[in-house]
């Protein structure tokens, strides 16, 4: 099934508001802590490329998810964290900072990993000649369009950073209005195959979130990370980009899937949800610690 014309036009546009709420967050400084101030970027960085990738797949073969599925789920654990999770760390006290940089490191490094993780499911999964490899050259031109709207973003906080300022939670509240009509076109698109398989599905998804969270709040813990960083990498590896996820399925020139988007669009719903309760929840078990770290924050750049 083809991807509707409304779809396909709509989604360059809604990831390009996305990446611009972004670049408004962003500065060189936010690049340069991964230098300074590598440990909890780089751990963020092993949960997201490593822990999630693998527990993504364990997920999808214990299920049994219908192969179209399961590459959709891991095109899911492969895309980088979403700007909403900067909007939720905030809300839970995490470490904002830390969110802007694994953000911007993620979508970069995404340009790599996303083809190679892709490529491999739909060799994993497929049968041979059921689907169409993700070329590489075609992901970078899709990110360098996304990218751009980064950068836009980056110039303007640089040239009036007040009024980037003053924009920066309208954007990030912008932004996940454009992801919600992000996913409801995409399931709507669909919406028979989603009837089908929303039980099975639903449920692997909701796993691979809870997952997503605890791990990426836990494992920073085991390595003494203070509690606001933990959060930050919780919410970080919790929040994936769905909408870049759903475009890239659903792209003409890329794969071209309508029903690999499904696994992306219902966990993004999902998402917000868990979100909120995991942001409620160390807030009430961990409310001392965070006060005193809120009270002198021991943000990245710090560290």
């Amino acid at each position: 099934m083809m991807a509707s014309p409304l779809l396909t036009t709509f989604l360059p546009i809604a990831l390009g508001i996305i990446m611009l709420g972004l670049g408004l967050s962003l500065t060189p400084a936010d690049f340069i802590r991964v230098v300074r101030f590598p440990k909890p970027v780089l751990i963020g960085l092993v949960c997201q490329l490593i822990l999630l990738p693998y527990f993504c797949f364990l997920i999808a073969k214990g299920f049994g998810l219908a192969p179209v599925l399961a590459v959709g789920l891991m095109l899911l654990a492969a895309s980088p964290g979403g700007t909403t999770a900067n909007l939720y760390s905030h809300l839970a006290h995490g470490d904002v900072a830390l969110n802007v940089t694994l953000t911007a490191v993620n979508s970069v490094v995404a340009i790599l990993t996303m083809p190679l993780l892709v490529n491999w499911s739909l060799m994993y999964f497929m049968a041979d000649g059921q689907t169409i490899p993700l070329q590489f050259a075609k992901v970078v031109q899709v990110f360098a369009i996304v990218l751009v709207p980064v950068a836009v973003g980056m110039l303007v906080r640089k040239l009036a950073a007040g009024f980037a300022v003053l924009m920066a939670r309208p954007m990030k509240i912008i932004s996940a209005l454009f992801l919600v009509v992000t996913v409801v076109l995409a399931l709507v698109k669909d919406w028979q195959t989603v009837l089908d398989y929303a039980p099975v599905v639903g449920m692997a998804a909701l796993l691979f979130n809870l997952l997503s969270l605890g791990i990426g709040y836990l494992v920073p813990r085991l390595f003494q990370l203070p509690q606001r960083q933990a959060v930050a990498i919780g919410m970080e590896i919790g929040i994936h980009n769905g909408a870049l996820a759903i475009a890239l399925a659903l792209s003409p020139t890329l794969l071209n899937n309508p029903t690999m988007a499904i696994p992306a669009a219902i966990y993004s719903v999902l998402m917000f949800f868990t979100a909120a309760a995991f942001g409620w929840w160390v807030n009430v078990v961990h409310a001392k610690e965070l006060a005193i770290k809120v009270g002198a924050p021991a943000s990245v750049s710090q560290r």
